[in-house]
């Protein structure tokens, strides 16, 4: 998979090729990365690229001519290529997104705001899709788009050592991740679960199914909504429910 990153700081992506698995999957060829400097299409001996917003207000908006330039020299390179803005007031992107993205493209194309934002005429002439990281403003969209590469990248096949590792992350089935634990079996008063070195596999899947559960329920239970459960889950889930009326009258009681 190749990705064109439009920017006007190409050196921040220096970083992806520190190390892990975005600089293996470089080396491997199963992915690559071009960054492509908005400036440099920009036409002027000072390679401006913004200028006051019309209207008035804050801030600077990037111009639309060095960046439509851009885009298309991308585009000419590659014709397949999806043009995404990153922007706060797109398509939030998640799990689900990103999994499409890694199995339904070849080529990204993503462009990274800065300053106020960019010139409407190119979102409406020239993008595809908008795409935010989350409800907040960050600086620029090379951030969001380090993100962006980084789950697309780890969701192509070939890409981790072990392939169920992004079957079992958290958002794969709809839950979060259930606890890791590793060696030393006790560290600071506090146990290793024994059901995780009983080596009955029927049994851990069965714990770490209902401890992604319990997650879920404690720190995302908006993401419940949306999970397929078995009939294991459901029986789990009332257990569950019993136990915590239980306790609740059982406290009820005490006061």
């Amino acid at each position: 998979m190749h990705f064109s990153v439009l920017t006007l700081f190409p050196e921040m992506f220096s970083a992806l090729q520190v190390g892990g698995i975005v600089k293996r999957s470089v080396e491997s060829r199963l992915i690559s990365i071009e960054t492509i400097d908005i400036r440099d299409f920009a036409t002027d001996r000072h390679r401006t690229v913004d200028d006051r917003p019309y209207g008035g207000g804050c801030g600077m908006v990037m111009k639309p001519e060095p960046l439509a330039k851009a885009i298309r020299h991308a585009k000419g390179k590659y014709p397949g290529g999806r043009t995404v803005l990153l922007s706060p007031r797109g398509r939030l992107f998640d799990h689900g997104l990103a999994r499409g993205l890694a199995a339904g493209r070849s080529e990204l194309i993503l462009i990274c705001g800065r300053y106020e934002g960019i010139d409407e005429r190119i979102c409406e002439q020239l993008i595809d899709e908008e795409l935010s990281v989350g409800d907040y403003v960050l600086t620029g969209g090379e951030l969001a788009a380090m993100v962006i590469i980084d789950a697309v990248t780890r969701l192509i096949p070939g890409t981790l050592g072990n392939e169920c590792s992004a079957q079992e992350d958290s958002f794969s089935t709809g839950l979060l991740e259930h606890p890791q634990y590793t060696r030393p079996k006790s560290f600071g008063g506090a146990e290793v679960p024994e059901i995780l070195l009983s080596g009955n596999h029927d049994l851990i899947r069965k714990w770490r199914r209902q401890a992604s559960i319990i997650q879920t329920l404690l720190k995302r239970c908006d993401l419940l909504e949306d999970v397929l459960f078995t009939s294991e889950d459901l029986e789990f889930l009332e257990k569950l429910r019993q136990n915590i009326e239980t306790i609740t009258e059982k406290r009820s009681a005490m006061s």
